[in-house]
């Protein structure tokens, strides 16, 4: 076989693929077909043409634990995720519920050298799984920096901010875990997945 005639194979071949992927893609996307019925004009709006809320806008989602700190500041958990890469990803939202500025306190970044250097962050916060005895601490990336939220400065009275922290997953069987952070109360989150 010449250089040319398997050059000009592999083309084909690569053309062919992507021509493949190309109308997968439009069939499962549903592309064509007038069949399709359009929504009624009600269910996108109300009378006086403004958009109905979504469900989610209509109920605040209700928190898993609610942790209290000094001087006024709240971190409510919102979820805690169990990730297939063998991860608990731990939401919330860090509030100052207090009526004057708070600085949010430094010891929430823990006490290990490698992770005060990299600034304010949720590095000292902990998951206890009491019934396997054991304590998980927020995971770090290669250049030692904690996966969780940081810089972490001033909260204005009522000011809330989106925080994350990610952590080693505990057993499967494990569901309840107690989340601990430095200067706040503890409580018990469930973790779903």
């Amino acid at each position: 076989m010449s250089i040319r005639f398997t050059a000009r194979y592999r083309r084909g071949l690569v053309a062919l693929a992507v021509a493949v992927g190309l109308a997968s893609g439009v069939t499962g996307c549903g592309g064509g077909g007038g069949d399709a019925k359009k929504p009624d004009a009600s269910a996108s709006a109300t009378k006086d043409g403004a958009s109905d809320p979504s469900a989610q806008e209509e109920t605040p989602q209700t928190p898993l634990a609610e942790l209290r700190g000094q001087d006024g500041l709240l971190l409510q958990i919102t979820s805690a995720q169990r990730d297939a890469g063998g991860f608990v990803t731990v939401n919330g939202t860090l509030k100052n519920d207090g009526a004057k500025p708070v600085v949010v306190p430094p010891q929430t970044s823990g006490n290990e050298t490698e992770i005060i250097k990299n600034g304010p962050s949720l590095g000292g916060a902990t998951l206890v799984d009491s019934k396997g005895k054991k304590r998980y601490y927020v995971l770090r990336d290669t250049d030692g920096r904690p996966l969780t939220t940081s810089g972490l400065g001033n909260l204005e009275a009522g000011q809330t901010l989106p925080v994350f922290m990610q952590f080693p997953a505990p057993p499967a069987n494990t569901t309840e875990v107690t989340l601990q952070l430095p200067t706040f109360s503890s409580g018990t989150i469930k973790i779903s997945g």
